[in-house]
């Protein structure tokens, strides 16, 4: 009730309706918003943060935030609806354009999540501007420190991790970039077809880095056709060698799955640290 209550003050309407399986909220004017809510968590207003980001790029259709507190987060609601025949062309473009929006510094102002884990984004003097240095500290690091609490990392998959850090400087060669927004967490559940067939992002981890990072991430489960991939290298090239820097970026979200979920993704994560 009191967060009934809340909402209608911020609203400034009564609720008619709420339909926990799709998060829908509706209003007596007939109004619709997407309703997330739990315990109290930085985690809602660090959405909330990510999706203004998103959207300061202008370049892509991004879920519309209205509210956020420690306890919920609303949005307008997405009427899903079926995808253009240029869906796909269209979608690879338009985020080939937001990676076009760009920062002084990798990292962001706070620290938010990639799922329920902490991701850190508060760069150091020394990673502020030193890609390597923040990717391999910021996240691999973490992810790998964060699996040996939870009792995944062997002697060799140790071993093997130290000599990936000396060499991390020479995997990322030659994708230098200033640094780039970037939805942090794209996959086939973070983006919604609308009415109209557009694309509209969700659910992002956003933070400045290597646009390379965003595009690997959507190769790791699928979902994304071969007129994405055209569209975006037509409109916004990527650096010579991106296919051989792919796996590093894999890592970080494959060592997140292994402690999320746990060992089923052990074998994964060991092979593209022994390769």
């Amino acid at each position: 009730m009191i967060l009934k209550s809340q909402l209608e003050t911020i609203l400034n309407e009564n609720i008619r309706g709420y339909f926990p399986t799709t998060g829908k909220l509706q209003t007596e004017s007939g109004k619709s918003y997407f309703l997330k809510s739990g315990s109290p968590s930085r985690i809602y207003q660090c959405e909330a943060n990510g999706l203004n980001e998103l959207r300061k790029a202008n370049a892509i259709g991004v879920a519309e935030v209205i509210a956020a507190t420690d306890t919920f987060i609303l949005t307008k609601f997405i009427e899903r609806g079926s995808c253009r025949t240029d869906f796909h062309a269209d979608f690879g473009r338009q985020f080939a354009t937001m990676h076009r929006y760009q920062s002084e510094h990798f990292g962001f102002f706070e620290d938010n999540f990639i799922g329920a884990n902490p991701q850190l984004n508060c760069a150091t003097d020394d990673e502020k501007n030193n890609w390597p240095a923040f990717y391999f500290n910021k996240r691999l690091l973490y992810q790998f420190k964060l699996a040996e609490q939870n009792g995944y990392v062997s002697s060799r998959l140790r071993q093997h991790f130290s000599i990936l850090e000396s060499k991390i400087e020479r995997i990322l060669e030659g994708s230098e970039e200033a640094p780039t927004l970037l939805h942090g967490d794209l996959w086939p559940g973070n983006y919604i077809s609308n009415e109209q067939g557009s694309v509209v992002l969700i659910d992002p981890a956003v933070y400045y880095g290597h646009r390379e990072a965003d595009l690997a991430m959507t190769k790791l489960f699928g979902g994304f056709s071969p007129a994405f991939y055209a569209a975006y290298q037509e409109e916004n090239p990527l650096p010579d060698g991106w296919q051989y820097r792919e796996n590093i970026y894999k890592l970080y979200h494959l060592l997140n799955h292994l402690n999320l979920f746990g060992r089923s993704y052990l074998p994964e994560v060991e092979s593209m640290v022994f390769s």
